[in-house]
């Protein structure tokens, strides 16, 4: 029977921050302060990426693209890029002690998977300036994992890019890939997952892909969230998901089946 020795879980909207609020409050600030206002579904779209490869995907979007040319009366530059990231990133470091809650059965899966000698990695969009924050931040309200590493870790190589993960697998001592589990909610996290080797696991609830908050979620009648929970499912297997989870309380009962396969 297989054993799965890690779990490498992402941090906003998967294990912390309900809905991966406080970058999407960054993002949209950053834009304003440079006379764009950008829609939630333009925020989102690349969410997961390294910070400035966020920002540069949503320059070269089309509709912002040209509400810049009208605004600044020129095309757009990586200066201009490198400008609003800044913007973005002294933005979020000024919220994310707020954006820490770990949601729903989070502690209690976490320690089920401790119970089981099951080791607990993490990758991020995040840099390790922002996570000098989120992680204390998250250590006090109960969510450690056992290790983590930003872009900063793999020369700013982050996802897709698999090097993230690699560097969990070294320093857990995980003996192959296909003894590790990525669980992420973004389409940026399926494809880092993947393209390490690793079973890669989408989450519905509190995604950045379905994009709501715990209370947004809580209100939706019983069809309203089977709706919005299909139309993210597509969404992370259209990226090449593995398996889909609605929350973290159904991953235990996904792993027992993955080391029954």
């Amino acid at each position: 029977m297989k054993k799965i020795e890690a779990v490498i879980f992402d941090w906003a909207g998967t294990t912390v921050d309900f809905g991966s609020f406080a970058p999407v409050q960054a993002f949209i600030k950053a834009f304003e302060e440079f006379g764009i206002t950008p829609t939630v579904d333009e925020v989102r779209a690349p969410m997961g990426m390294l910070k400035w490869n966020h920002i540069h995907t949503m320059m070269q979007m089309p509709r912002i693209q040209k509400a810049w040319a009208v605004t600044h009366g020129r095309e757009w530059t990586l200066e201009d890029v490198d400008a609003v990231y800044q913007k973005s990133e002294s933005g979020i470091m000024e919220i994310l002690q707020d954006f820490a809650q770990p949601k729903p059965f989070v502690l209690d899966t976490v320690k089920t998977l401790r119970e089981r000698d099951i080791k607990i990695g993490s990758t991020t969009g995040y840099t390790d300036e922002m996570m000098s924050i989120v992680v204390p931040e998250a250590a006090k309200r109960g969510y450690q994992p056992d290790t983590w590493f930003s872009p900063d870790s793999v020369s700013k190589m982050g996802r897709p890019y698999p090097f993230m993960i690699f560097k969990n697998l070294e320093a857990l001592q995980i003996t192959s890939v296909s003894a590790a589990i990525k669980v992420g909610d973004t389409v940026a996290d399926i494809k880092e997952g993947k393209n390490a080797g690793l079973i890669s696991v989408g989450i519905v609830e509190g995604s950045s892909v379905m994009a709501l908050s715990e209370a947004e979620y809580g209100a939706l009648s019983t069809e309203e969230k089977s709706v919005r929970s299909a139309q993210v499912t597509k969404i992370y297997q259209d990226c090449g998901a593995d398996y889909v989870i609605d929350n973290m309380r159904s991953l235990l009962n996904l792993i027992d089946q993955i080391e029954r396969q």
